[in-house]
Order: C-alpha cells, then structure tokens, then sequence
C-alpha cells in the first residue's frame, strides 16, 4: 500500500503553483518500510526523507512526520490511502481561494477484492462528504486527507498528544478550532482508503470500537452525560442483538459495533484497557 501511495504522489500536477517533497515516518523501530522508501527514492527526482518514530504510539509517529516536514503547508495522507494526481493541487487552491488555516477532502472506501454483501451493505467505511468551503467541526476532522498551513502546527504542542492512541486527530482540530483556526471541505480533493480483507473481520471492527470509546474518554469534552449515555446505551443494545440478528447481518454487526464503542468507555472508566496493543492491525 506504501508503494502504490509513494508512485501516485511522485505524479502530482502542481499547475506551477508550488513545490513539494515527502517525509515518510515509519512506527516500526525495526525500519520495515526503508526498502520501499529507498527503491523510490533512488528513482524519483523528488526530495523524499524517512524518518523513524521507534514507540509505537499513532501521535508520536504523526509528530515525528510533521516536524520533519518543511515548507509553508504540509499535507498528511496515510499510507493505507492513494490519492489522483490532482489531489495536492486541489487541496492547496481550495486553502487559498477560501483563506482557511487547512483543508480536509473526502476519504472514499476502496476494495482491491470483493468485500461481503454485509460490509457494503452496512455502509461501512463508508464516510460523510460535504459540499466544497463548508467549516468543518473538530467532530468531522480527521488527518488522513488534510492540507495544513505550518503555522497551524507550529501553534500546537505537540501537534498531536501522545495520551491519544486514536482519535488524537479530532483533539488537535478541536485545539486548533478553539484558538481560532478554520478549517473548510473540499469535495474534489479526494483519497481513497484501501480496504484490505484482514479489516473485513468482526473481531477487527470490534477491538477498533472498543479502543475508540476508550480514547473518546481521554478527550476533556467526555462528562457525565456521555457516560449516563453510554450506560443505557449498553443494556438496551445486548438487549436489541437477537432482533438485529433477524434483520440480517449486516444490522448485528453494526449494532456490536455501537454496543462496543460504548462498552469502550464505560471500562476505561474503571481502568480496564480493553485494548492493550498500541496499534489494532487484525
């Protein structure tokens, strides 16, 4: 996935407008993307520097990225995405035409194999589009397909707060919001996330729910009405899973996904990690 992404950003139209590099920040002390890296380094023209955040833990990584990153904007993109070939140029005209500190485009779900009927059916990875210069809420942020002015980053610190193993994305838009930064849509600037068969497994989606709810707990937005929530929230969907079995699969699967995200953080408030391991990989 690492080199389907790295091949596409090395064919980006700049229009003139700007130039570019690439910092890739391997989570693995072991180095395991060097080989990657290194063969396209050694083929393309671009300025391509890799870096290595040793601890597994997503805000380190992402901090390790943005610091070695250079230049007046910075984009982010995972490597589990691919981008068009217009995609950095979308992004940096919609920063300029609307004045806004950064932009988010669309992440659009996309199978190299046919998923499960049920998968698709329940929509999901499947995530929310909005129309090009709608304000986007810390609620709908995410790192995975943003442009970003350096000073934006360069006022938070750290960018991303290691206390976060997910949802350290949403809190830095949420800092950032609050001092006054914007940040817009653009519907054009779009990336596609893969979604590989070992993310199609209902244990994966499970512990990625569980880790979520616990993480929401770090966030200093979580009160008493999110826990009132989640604690009726848990009973009454134990409750509703043998209806959403006879509604199909698709529905039962859902609902354990719901049923887990508060689960998740009803146990990070006694203190049981439910997801011990720093990264959900299957």
């Amino acid at each position: 996935m690492l080199k389907r992404l790295l091949d596409v950003l090395a064919l980006q139209e700049t229009n003139d407008l700007f130039s570019y590099s690439i910092v890739v920040a391997d989570n693995d002390h072991s180095r395991s993307a060097w080989g990657t890296v290194e063969e396209f380094a050694a083929a393309s023209p671009l300025s391509v520097q890799y870096v290595v955040e040793p601890q597994q833990n997503i805000s380190l990584v992402r901090n390790r990225a943005v610091g070695a990153a250079c230049g007046d904007f910075v984009a982010l993109i995972d490597d589990d995405e691919f981008c068009t070939r217009q995609w950095l140029a979308t992004l940096f005209q919609a920063c300029i035409q609307y004045g806004a500190d950064g932009v988010l485009g669309p992440v659009v779900r996309h199978f190299d194999e046919a998923p499960p009927d049920w998968l698709v059916k329940g929509n999901f990875y499947k995530r929310p589009i909005y129309p090009s210069g709608t304000p986007v809420r810390w609620q709908e942020a995410r790192t995975g397909n943003v442009l970003l002015r350096r000073q934006v980053l360069d006022d938070a610190s750290p960018a991303f707060r290691p206390e976060f193993r997910g949802g350290e994305d949403q809190d830095f838009f949420r800092r950032m919001i609050e001092k006054g930064h914007v940040f817009v849509w653009s519907d054009s600037a779009v990336a596609y996330e893969v979604v590989p068969p070992a993310r199609w497994r209902r244990t994966y989606m499970l512990r990625k729910a569980l880790l979520r709810g616990a993480m929401t707990v770090v966030n200093p937005t979580f009160g008493v009405r999110d826990i009132v929530k989640s604690a009726i929230a848990v009973p009454v969907y134990i409750l509703a899973l043998p209806v959403a079995l006879v509604m199909g699969q698709h529905r039962f699967v859902e609902l354990l996904v719901k049923l887990c995200d508060h689960l998740g953080k009803l146990l990070q408030l006694v203190d049981m990690n439910p997801v011990k391991e720093p990264y959900v990989t299957g």
